[in-house]
């Protein structure tokens, strides 16, 4: 009898021992997590170093592997057929019938099996099911031949305490399970730049919440609302986003006023970057995410970062730092934010920038004119963190 489910391949090199259980059992729970909007009934389990995704009933086929391919950690989605072990003969027969109803009964390629034979009782070694198996595949198909160094179909037959046939490996995100590696706050924006970089660092296993400054009336609720839709396009990797919209119009005003022009994208920089780790701070974050790239923009030379850094006793990642803009615009379009984020709708970064900024801040320089700013700063930060609205996405 056949039944239908998924076999997830994952793994990364030098995970063992307890890390191993960790990561999957975060890999289950971002799996459940994934289905939970997809039509059908799903089952998830582990079973000897594999995961299985057991369906129940109709599902939606389609629906389901887009899912499953948003989820770190998942290197390979097999949908796999299960067969009782009825014996050796008919495991021969179930093969044949397989691969003519998937490929056709004219199919003319090559292949090799690849026999794994976890529960050791089974009767037949791995390479004797091999040989086997394949010599079953040549009288039903004369049309095939086999390659075991470049197939173009590889055949896989896992015998555990069921018989698992697959020939199809559909590529996942790679990456590790959400979760897995501590949670970092992401400064976005509404540009392209800033979802790349949450989206990257979730890849590796990060948990991700996010600041956003907006700069009523001068950005519009539409800016912030573009900013909410881009987070909602992460958080289809990442799960649901913490994102606290923090109002910097009163602190943008205040340094406009007191402090030079050409400083004015630095020492606005270093102000939400003070922020960012605050709320950082309050919320379990162990780092700040940002999606600077070196020389492009002003606020992005080597200089100016070593400025904005040095307000920041967390580390900062920044995992665009050496990408091109097309190559960030790549990753955009993959991740879908991209459309959204070249939406016309101005953020607060753009509308207070000098026609001529500096691009090789001097920070002694820059501490001197934030004095200009002691008078009123620290009650307008406060007041800014306690007053940042929280909006829960995905």
């Amino acid at each position: 009898m056949f039944f239908h489910a998924f076999l997830i391949k994952y793994g990364e090199i030098g995970i063992k021992g307890k890390n191993r259980y960790l990561f999957e059992d975060a890999l289950v729970a971002q799996i459940r997590h994934a289905l939970k909007h997809v039509e059908g009934t799903f089952k998830v389990t582990k079973d000897q170093g594999r995961i299985y995704v057991h369906t129940e009933g109709e599902y939606d086929y389609d629906d389901a592997v887009a899912a499953m391919r948003r989820v770190f950690g998942i290197v390979g989605i097999c949908p796999v057929v299960i067969l009782e072990d009825e014996g050796f003969e008919k495991l021969g027969d179930d093969v044949v019938a397989y691969l003519k109803a998937r490929y056709g009964e004219n199919c003319e390629k090559t292949f090799k099996v690849q026999a794994r034979r976890a529960r050791k009782t089974y009767p037949k070694a791995s390479m004797e099911m091999n040989a086997e198996l394949g010599g079953r595949i040549l009288d039903a198909f004369p049309g095939m031949r086999v390659d075991v160094h470049e197939p173009e179909l590889m055949i896989h037959v896992e015998v555990r305490e069921h018989i698992y046939l697959y020939s199809d490996i559909i590529p996942g995100p790679g990456g590790m399970p959400i979760g897995t590696n501590g949670k970092s706050m992401l400064l976005l924006s509404g540009g392209i730049d800033s979802p790349v970089a949450g989206y990257m660092v979730a890849k590796r296993g990060v948990k991700i919440d996010a600041v956003y400054f907006h700069a009523p009336p001068y950005t519009s609720e539409r800016a912030k609302q573009k900013v909410v839709d881009l987070a909602a396009k992460v958080a289809r990797y990442t799960g649901p986003i913490y994102l606290y919209v923090v109002n910097f119009t009163e602190i943008q005003l205040y340094i406009y006023e007191k402090c030079p022009h050409d400083e004015l994208t630095i020492i606005m920089r270093r102000y939400m970057m003070r922020i960012a780790e605050r709320i950082a701070e309050k919320t379990g974050s162990l780092g700040l995410i940002t999606g600077e790239s070196i020389g492009q923009v002003a606020s992005q030379t080597v200089q100016s970062l070593a400025a904005t850094n040095e307000v920041c006793t967390m580390p900062v990642f920044r995992p665009l730092i050496a990408y091109d803009k097309e190559d960030i615009v790549t990753i955009s379009k993959q991740i879908d934010t991209y459309e959204t984020s070249i939406q016309p709708f101005e953020d607060c970064c753009t509308i207070f920038v000098a026609k001529h900024p500096v691009t090789k801040p001097n920070i002694n320089v820059i501490k001197r004119s934030e004095q200009k700013l002691m008078e009123q700063i620290d009650e307008m930060v406060d007041k800014a963190i306690e007053t940042a609205e929280l909006i829960v996405v995905g």
